[in-house]
């Protein structure tokens, strides 16, 4: 072969490697992600994902999620994708002894390797809010042991999830931002509610708060039975007893090893029970704070008391009722109405009528006045389709996105409140841009005393019974609480001055920027100077009130648009309709 000919063979063979050098490596390209743009970029955080997923405070090491391995690689997606990659159910890990107990020596650090474990992963101490208004109590009130407060290591870079979320409240959230939160579980395929082609359904998360109540086990197997999708919930109690004479709302009627099918037994990776002493009860606030300490990221949040029935499929109604508001930031709430004739022994709905959320007015005197809802006006609602808009916010029952409760926490400090803790959620969710609905119908029903024909909710024992011990000192932990509440809302008096209240994490309990509290008290006729109120708001409220605020729900589902929103609230009996 001539020396040309080589040459030839040469220049052919080096242009075929080169070709399939070529192909080959687009081949490659082709399977790596795109280059991600700038806003995605930015979008991006890494999560380990090991026995603590999902929460600098841990999870129970059994949840599973699909595709995810435990590894010491460090996983990547983007936080847009967050919700579907939040375990469900997590379960908060206690020490093996209850140390929220009168005369138990306090949580040491070097006592138990696994518990300190626990503590640090999941667990904090704080001190006792009646302490922190009136120290002398100390000797009375050890520190408590409380979990963590949800907030996943993926939102660190931006400074904590509440600062993802809309920076704190210094903005409205974006629908992109929302949409991280709530947790997702995919039924087994031989569940009684699964179907050939079931979807992912959202997760429901529920707070109770429990003081000494008998009906605490019944309320929770109310909600459990009568759900469509029971695996979709995670129930969170407060139980505050006295060791010596209470049953835990955590005991079953009979051990589980006898009785596996009973509700707490059956669903027992998806309750937590907080235990306190109930000699260290400071009110509903803090125990309701307690169980939004117990939040866990799922998709829906929502409180009761703990001596509530649920209708049947109550899960299914609520939902979609919250979906037919079309508002991301709806929160469907009311007073509850009296359990007896509401339902049939099997759950089924009997009665239509339900409150609306429209009365409120000054209540106490001095330091401690403050704004109180009263009883509300109960009917049939001739808004169908879809729940009525209301001003205030109802303790009771509250049903939201999980998001709500990150954004609008109760507050840790605010120790012998009662009344008050409404207008102090109300309010401040308002002002993070957060809306009122009552539901068309009701999903639950209240035990009340006054109807109970046997006499036993008359004898149930009060958070007041241990009220000798936090009254001292012309009962300072009282009006100081107060005085923080109503000065956070600014609706302290003239004559309490802001060195009279405690500022600490003023800016985590506190107020948005979305909306203003004097837009609040504008619209719905509160005088906050004078301590008086527009009276008879409640005829606004409903027909008129929908008409007037519907076409102010912004486009992208993200709250109504108060700034579009200049009527203010004027006693018709005085001024005429203004509507």
């Amino acid at each position: 072969m001539s020396s040309r000919s080589n040459e030839k063979a040469l220049i052919y063979a080096a242009a075929t490697v080169f070709a399939m050098y070529i192909f080959l490596t687009i081949k490659s390209f082709q399977k790596l992600p795109a280059i991600p743009s700038l806003e995605d970029a930015l979008n991006i955080n890494n999560l380990h994902i090991s026995d603590d997923i999902g929460s600098d405070n841990g999870a129970d090491s059994t949840a599973k999620i699909a595709g995810a391995v435990n590894t010491n690689t460090e996983d990547i997606f983007n936080i847009e994708e967050l919700a579907k990659h939040t375990p469900f159910p997590q379960k908060i890990h206690f020490p093996a002894n209850n140390y929220n107990r009168k005369n138990k020596n306090a949580f040491k650090e070097t006592s138990n390797d696994a518990d300190n474990t626990v503590l640090s992963n999941q667990l904090e101490y704080i001190t006792h809010p009646a302490v922190e208004l009136l120290p002398s109590l100390a000797s009375d009130v050890d520190k408590l042991i409380v979990p963590k407060f949800f907030d996943p290591p993926i939102f660190k870079k931006y400074g904590g999830i509440r600062s993802y979320l809309g920076e704190k409240g210094r903005r409205l959230m974006t629908l992109k931002e929302a949409k991280t939160i709530g947790s997702f579980v995919q039924l087994d395929a031989s569940s009684k509610s699964a179907s050939a082609s079931s979807e992912p359904l959202e997760t429901i998360f529920v707070a109770i708060a429990s003081y000494r109540d008998f009906q605490c086990r019944q309320t929770i197997e109310s909600i459990l039975s009568r759900a469509t999708h029971p695996q979709r919930i995670r129930i969170a109690v407060v139980d505050q007893l006295d060791y010596g004479s209470d049953t835990p709302c955590s005991k079953p009627e009979v051990p589980c090893d006898q009785n596996p099918d009973q509700i707490l037994c059956a669903y027992s990776s998806q309750i937590d029970f907080f235990e306190m002493d109930a000699s260290y009860a400071v009110g509903p606030v803090f125990a309701r704070h307690l169980g939004h300490r117990l939040y866990r990221g799922e998709y829906f949040a929502m409180q009761c008391d703990a001596h509530v029935d649920f209708i049947k499929g109550w899960d299914v109604t609520v939902i979609d009722a919250w979906r037919s508001a079309k508002n991301e930031m709806a929160v469907l709430t009311t007073y509850l109405s009296d359990v007896h004739g509401a339902m049939d022994d099997e759950g089924n709905l009997k009665v239509m009528s339900r409150p609306v959320m429209c009365m409120s007015d000054y209540e106490g005197h001095g330091v401690t006045k403050h704004l109180r809802h009263g009883q509300q006006p109960e009917g049939i609602t001739r808004i169908k389709g879809e729940p009525t808009i209301e001003p205030f916010w109802a303790a009771g029952f509250s049903f939201s996105r999980g998001h709500f409760i990150i954004n609008v926490p109760y507050d840790q400090h605010l120790p012998w409140v009662f009344q008050g803790e409404e207008i102090s959620i109300g309010l401040r969710g308002f002002t993070y841009g957060y809306d009122y609905y009552a539901p068309e119908h009701s999903v639950c029903f209240h035990y009340y005393a006054s109807k109970d024909t046997t006499g036993k909710r008359n004898k149930v024992n009060l958070f007041w019974e241990h009220s000798r011990m936090f009254s001292q000192e012309g009962n300072v932990v009282e009006k100081k609480g107060m005085m923080r509440l109503n000065g956070i809302l600014n609706m302290n008096p003239p004559s309490v001055t802001d060195d009279q209240w405690l500022h600490d994490d003023e800016e985590f309990y506190g107020l948005g920027k979305v909306r203003s509290t004097e837009k609040f008290f504008e619209t719905f006729g509160i005088h906050t100077e004078e301590q008086k109120i527009e009276h008879h708001l409640c005829r606004f409220v409903g027909k008129n009130m929908q008409k007037k605020w519907k076409p102010f729900l912004r486009k992208d589902t993200m709250g109504i648009d108060y700034d579009k929103i200049h009527y203010k609230f004027k006693d018709p009996d005085i001024h005429g309709i203004t509507w």
